[in-house]
C-alpha cells in the first residue's frame, strides 16, 4: 500500500457546508448549471470559476509511491463504512444515519476517517433525480422477464442518491521493442478427384518469416475504478465518460450529494491501468507487423512520465430489495446510461416455457396433419 504523505496525520477533518443567505438552510449544486441552489427558498449563487491551469495537472507516480506527495495533495475526511458492501461513504455535516447508496443498508455515522489523495478534478452532474429516473424506469421497463415488483419499484417513484465514485486516470509513455512473425497467404493448387474426375482447386498456405520492431504509444487518462463496493462490469458499461470536460475539483459541485472514499490503492490501480495498456500495445504491435497473421514471440516495455490523477465521476444509484436479495441500479449521470442487477421471475420464465412448448406442439400437428 503507498504511503500517502511523508508527515504524519493532521488531524484536521475537512468538511464544506454552503449555508443560504436568505433562509439559513443548506444550498446544494444544480445538475447542469455553475451555481448552487436552495431546494427551500430557490435562492441561487454562482460557483466562482477557478483559473488556475495547474489545479488539474497530474502528480507524479514515482514521487507518491516514494510517499512524497505534497500536504497540500492530502485530505481526512470523516466517512462511514458499509457493513455490507464495504462502500467508504463520506457523510455530509449534521447527517448521523442514511442507507448505503449501493445496497440499501442501513448505515450509521461513527467516528472513522478516510485519509486519501484529495480528488484534483471532477465531472459535475448533468442530469437532475428526475431525468436519472426517468431513464431507469425506461430500463426496467425493458427488461424480459422481471418480477412485477420490480416495475412497481420503478413507478413508486423512491428517491435515487447521488453519489461521487472515485476513479484513478493514468498517463504515461510507453516504447516496445518486439520480436515475432509475420504470416502471410498464399494459395497452391491441387488436383482432387471428386465424382470420379479430376478437379483443380486453390488452397491456402501461410508462409511465415521472422521480425521485429518497436512501437510508442502515449497513453493519456487510462480509467481505473477506484470503488470496491460498486461491480466493475457495472461502471465499465456505464462508459465512454466525458473526461475532456473534467473540471478542477471545487466542493461546491459535490455540495449535496454524496462522495465515497477510493478502497483501491494507488499500486494496485495502476497495475490495472498496465493491463489496459499492455492490450493496447498487443494490437499496435500486431498492426506494426501487419499480414494476413501475427506471431507475437517477445515484448518488453518501457514505460517512463507516468502521471495521475484522483478524480470523482457523478452517477445516480437505486438499490431494491427483492425477496431478501439486495439489486443495485447505476445511472451515468452525464449521459443517463444505465446498468444494474436484476432478478428474473421464475414464473414468467416458466410461463414462456410452457407458451413456447404449446406453440411448438400446435406447429407440429398442422405439420404432420398437411402431409
Amino acid at each position: 500500500m503507498t504511503d500517502l504523505a511523508d508527515p504524519a496525520p493532521t488531524g484536521v477533518i475537512e468538511e464544506h457546508r454552503f449555508p443560504c443567505p436568505v433562509c439559513g438552510s443548506d444550498l446544494g449544486y444544480a445538475p447542469g448549471t455553475s451555481e448552487l441552489a436552495c431546494r427551500h427558498c430557490g435562492h441561487r449563487e454562482a460557483i466562482a470559476a477557478l483559473d488556475d491551469p495547474s489545479a488539474t495537472r497530474e502528480i507524479d507516480f514515482e514521487s507518491a509511491r516514494r510517499g512524497e506527495v505534497p500536504v497540500s495533495q492530502i485530505e481526512e475526511t470523516r466517512v462511514a463504512g458499509c457493513p455490507s458492501c464495504g462502500a467508504q461513504v463520506e457523510f455530509a455535516p449534521g447527517t448521523h444515519a442514511m442507507r448505503c447508496p449501493y445496497c440499501d443498508t442501513s448505515v450509521v455515522a461513527d467516528t472513522g476517517t478516510h485519509r486519501h489523495i484529495k480528488p484534483r478534478a471532477l465531472l459535475p452532474f448533468e442530469i437532475d433525480e428526475a431525468q436519472a429516473k426517468q431513464a431507469l424506469t425506461r430500463w426496467l421497463g425493458s427488461l424480459w422477464f422481471a418480477p412485477n415488483g420490480l416495475r412497481d419499484y420503478a413507478r413508486k417513484g423512491r428517491r435515487m442518491n447521488g453519489i461521487y465514485v472515485p476513479f484513478w486516470t493514468f498517463d504515461a509513455a510507453t516504447t516496445t521493442d518486439y520480436r515475432g512473425q509475420r504470416g502471410d497467404t498464399y494459395y497452391v493448387t491441387r488436383t482432387v478427384m471428386k465424382d470420379g474426375k479430376p478437379k483443380q482447386v486453390s488452397e491456402p498456405r501461410i508462409r511465415w518469416r521472422r521480425v521485429r520492431g518497436r512501437v510508442a504509444r502515449f497513453f493519456d487518462d487510462v480509467l481505473v475504478l477506484g470503488s470496491r463496493a460498486l461491480p466493475k462490469a457495472h461502471t465499465d458499461a456505464l462508459a465512454p465518460w466525458d473526461l475532456d470536460a473534467l473540471t478542477p475539483y471545487r466542493p461546491e459541485y459535490v455540495a449535496g450529494f454524496m462522495a465515497e472514499g477510493y478502497r483501491v490503492e494507488l499500486d494496485e490501480a495502476f497495475g490495472e491501468a498496465r493491463e489496459v495498456m499492455d492490450r493496447v500495445i498487443e494490437a499496435d504491435i500486431r498492426s506494426d507487423i501487419g499480414g494476413d497473421r501475427q506471431r507475437i514471440d517477445a515484448r518488453e516495455t518501457q514505460v517512463s512520465q507516468v502521471t495521475f490523477k484522483h478524480v470523482l465521476l457523478p452517477v445516480w444509484t437505486a438499490a431494491y430489495r427483492y425477496r431478501g436479495q439486495s439489486y443495485a441500479f447505476v445511472v451515468n449521470a452525464r449521459s443517463g446510461k444505465v446498468r444494474g442487477e436484476r432478478p428474473y421471475s421464475k414464473w414468467k420464465i416458466a410461463f414462456a416455457v410452457l407458451v413456447a412448448l404449446i406453440v411448438a406442439a400446435v406447429v407440429g400437428v398442422f405439420g404432420y396433419l398437411g402431409q
